[in-house]
């Protein structure tokens, strides 16, 4: 398994595990509902359209804009798992007809080409190991005119401290986090435009203080999930620690971007 492999694989664990779960609630990316509808609002999504959601994970973002925005959406996850618990939770809710949940790989994303009126993802970029494939996906399945909604962890110029560059760096989605301005590079050169961006930094404070809170919970309660998981909890708690110092040095921090297909190229 080459490393990019082994970073999928872990990554897409990780999330689709029962302790991301406990400690992430239904959204699994900072600003949850909220910052979601921010980025349908700044698309301009309309009944109707088609959505496509990269990294879907369990499908929190893709139920809210097909209830809330009529659309029909795709999501794309790499877990195996997580995909089949998607479809069992949309199903329950009566969502079968507007949401269609496929595994795949965001670097071969098993949908047409231009087809979609919107593309969405949150909090997945980063963890990408090839953003360059990634980008060039999105912009062949988005149809001309359509935009790209992607929020995202970001970095200062100078990187990230060392610590916080580790592979469980990778699965918390930060480790390889790029500044916003080579963010909208890669997008550039996929032949996207960028039209908007803009900074959400205390969204991912308040997503750090809810796992953290939730992480002293579970050490006081000793909630067998998180111990049958093999998380180690004082572990991650320094790791969040290291994080927050992060984003108050404004090393680390979330932005949301905007880019459109061009209609003509």
């Amino acid at each position: 398994m080459t490393r990019a492999e082994d970073i999928k694989s872990c990554c897409a664990a990780a999330y689709s595990s029962d302790a991301a779960a406990l400690l992430l609630g239904d959204s699994y990316h900072p600003g949850g509902a909220a910052l979601t509808r921010r980025l349908a609002r700044l698309m301009s999504l309309r009944s109707g359209q088609r959505v496509a959601d990269i990294a879907s994970g369990p499908g929190a973002t893709a139920r809210l804009l097909a209830a809330e925005y009529g659309v029909t959406v795709d999501g794309v996850d790499f877990a195996e798992h997580i995909v089949q618990r998607s479809r069992e939770t949309s199903e329950r809710l009566g969502l079968a007809d507007t949401i269609r949940f496929h595994v795949g790989d965001a670097e071969r994303i098993p949908l047409p080409d231009n087809t979609f009126g919107a593309v969405v993802s949150e909090c997945a970029f980063c963890t990408f190991p090839a953003k360059t494939a990634a980008a060039a996906e999105f912009q062949r399945i988005l149809r001309p005119g359509g935009y790209l909604g992607l929020a995202d962890v970001t970095v200062a110029d100078t990187g990230l401290p060392e610590e916080l560059r580790t592979l469980t760096a990778w699965v918390a989605c930060v480790a390889d986090a790029q500044t916003v301005a080579r963010y909208c590079q890669i997008l550039d050169e996929a032949g996207l435009r960028v039209v908007h961006t803009e900074s959400h930094d205390q969204a991912l404070v308040r997503m750090i203080d809810q796992i953290e809170a939730r992480l002293h919970l579970v050490r006081m309660t000793r909630k067998n999930l998180i111990i049958a998981a093999g998380t180690d909890v004082d572990r991650v708690l320094e790791f969040i620690d290291l994080a927050r110092h992060a984003v108050a040095d404004g090393l680390l921090g979330y932005a949301l971007v905007i880019a459109e297909k061009p209609i003509r190229p």
